[in-house]
């Protein structure tokens, strides 16, 4: 069992509250997933979790992690700087366990992972690796040492479809813990048995979470209906509250009149005290009423207080894109891998024309981004068409030095930073974060300004390489009505199946003989 008590997470630089008075017990069998907007605290709470001292230095943090004989095992969402220069066979060697695995038992683990038996022995650099073959590696080298707990902070980025079904069977097999994020909706769906929410709602002042042991469809569903039915109530309490004072207002108004009738009528003095009795009586009954009514309120729904998901429109009429136009046709004779030491895929031809969304598969160590970021080159050279690129690793395009309205605004205007602002207010940032270095953003922030910067760009042609993968599950939905919406060509790589399915019309699957309509 592993248990949190009071845990309380405050921001250094700008004291925001991160996480507060936090409880939560995680038992054998629990299959936990972690969601909530880009921000919201995910990846900070799983660190504090397997080790305090991964966010020391910007944090301050308080309360009680009670691990027994767990023993916890983590998978981070970006690789440490000092692990991507070792060998793979470097980074496997630092696993306790690794000596102990007979060529069998390391056998049936590549085979269960899909990768050459020999990988273990490789002296291929780490960062060389594709995206979703540095997941298949970190993971194997974690289930060596045998953990009871798993602490998975994006599992399912960057790796190949079959690869999620066979992340989505290690969770469902899995005897003892899990806890994980992710925001791919189909791998949540498939494994989740308990869902853990985090909010930051009244604009990120005030933190808010959820536990339930249900799956994701039926507390997504339970949500919506209780916030539906709060709502309903809050807005009869109103509507009743209107009638009631409007009431409450012609009383009281009758009482005015009353009083201003005793102290200007004729009558003697007896009356005029008799009158006065009763009018003290009335007051006293209005008075009563007031409080009735304070108390009434004090008591009345409250509107449904949510974190609402991102949503701002991808492109304008400028971006439309002719449907006769050709927007590439490429052809490629040989794709190699970057260092050109191996051919990955050979006759490669790609047509898209007019607003086409097209969507690259394939298994991992294909050569997907590899292909993209050669269209991509060719695409961003044109002068016929405006093209945006967004690479899988978000620091090839942005300076992590500098804030985002630096990032968006280069020239210093202060109508068009302060438009700029708004925009980053609509994505859900708060005045502090629009003044935070790009580095200390999570990852779906850091996707967010690239969008923004696509949408202000005038873009009509969009190549995106993973463009959902660091959105919540909350937000994924706008993401892909976005994109599907946008007037211009799309060209994208993606393993999310809810995307695949939802915004793009021709999907191409790369293998070694080219690219082929997957139907």
């Amino acid at each position: 069992m592993l248990q949190i008590r009071n845990l309380n997470i405050t921001h250094r630089k700008d004291l925001r509250t991160i996480i507060e008075d936090f409880n939560m017990t995680l038992n054998d069998g629990d299959k936990a997933v972690i969601i909530g907007e880009e921000g919201n605290g995910k990846s900070t709470l799983v660190k504090w979790i397997y080790d305090s001292d991964m966010i020391e230095d910007y944090t301050e943090c308080s309360g009680e992690l009670i691990r027994g004989n767990e023993r916890l095992a983590y998978l981070p969402q970006e690789m440490r700087e000092e692990d991507k220069k070792k060998t793979v066979y470097e980074f496997f060697t630092e696993s306790n366990s690794f000596y102990d695995k007979t060529p069998g038992e390391l056998g049936v683990m590549a085979g269960k992972f899909n990768v050459p038996n020999d990988i273990f022995y490789s002296e291929q650099i780490m960062e060389s690796l594709s995206g979703g073959e540095k997941v298949k590696v970190q993971l194997m080298k974690i289930l060596m040492d045998e953990p009871t707990v798993l602490l998975l902070d994006e599992p399912s980025n960057d790796i190949d479809i079959e690869t999620l079904e066979l992340l989505e069977k290690l969770i469902n097999t899995w005897k003892h813990a899990v806890l994980y994020i992710s925001h791919d909706e189909t791998l949540i769906e498939n494994t989740a048995n308990m869902i853990i929410h985090l909010e930051q709602i009244v604009r990120k002042t005030k933190f808010r979470y959820t536990i339930v042991h249900d799956d994701y469809k039926g507390y997504i569903k339970n949500r919506t209906d209780t916030f539906a039915r709060q709502e309903q109530k809050a807005l009869s309490d109103r509507r009743e509250k209107e009638l009631r004072d409007e009431k409450y207002r012609k009383i009281l108004q009758q009482v005015d009149k009353a009083q201003l009738s005793v102290r200007h009528a004729g009558k003697d003095l007896a009356d005029k005290m008799q009158a006065g009795r009763n009018l003290k009586d009335k007051m006293h009954t209005v008075k009563a009423l007031k409080h009735r009514f304070d108390r009434e309120d004090e008591d009345m729904t409250e509107m449904p207080e949510q974190e609402e998901a991102i949503f701002f429109k991808l492109g304008d009429e400028n971006a439309r894109m002719p449907q006769g136009k050709t927007v590439i046709e490429y052809t490629l004779s040989e794709l190699k891998t970057p260092d050109g030491e191996k051919v990955l895929a050979r006759d490669i031809f790609l047509r898209v024309r007019g607003p086409e969304k097209i969507c690259i598969i394939g298994n991992n160590g294909a050569g997907k981004t590899t292909l993209l970021r050669k269209i991509a080159d060719e695409l961003l050279s044109r002068k016929d068409i405006k093209a945006e690129y967004m690479p899988q690793n978000y620091e090839d395009m942005l300076d992590l030095d500098i804030t985002p309205v630096e990032f968006l605004d280069s020239t210093g205007d202060k109508e068009i930073r302060t438009r700029i602002r708004t925009y980053l207010g609509s994505l859900k940032y708060t005045a502090d974060e629009m003044e935070h270095p790009i580095r200390e953003l999570s990852g779906g922030q850091k996707a967010k300004v690239l969008l923004l910067k696509m949408s202000m760009s005038g873009a009509n042609v969009l190549i995106l390489d993973e463009p959902t993968r660091n959105f919540s599950p909350l937000s994924g939905p706008v993401i892909r009505k976005m994109i599907a919406a946008f007037p211009g060509a799309v060209i994208s790589i993606s393993h999310d199946r809810k995307y695949i399915e939802e915004v793009c019309e021709k999907v191409y699957k790369l293998k070694e003989s080219g690219l082929k309509e997957n139907n």
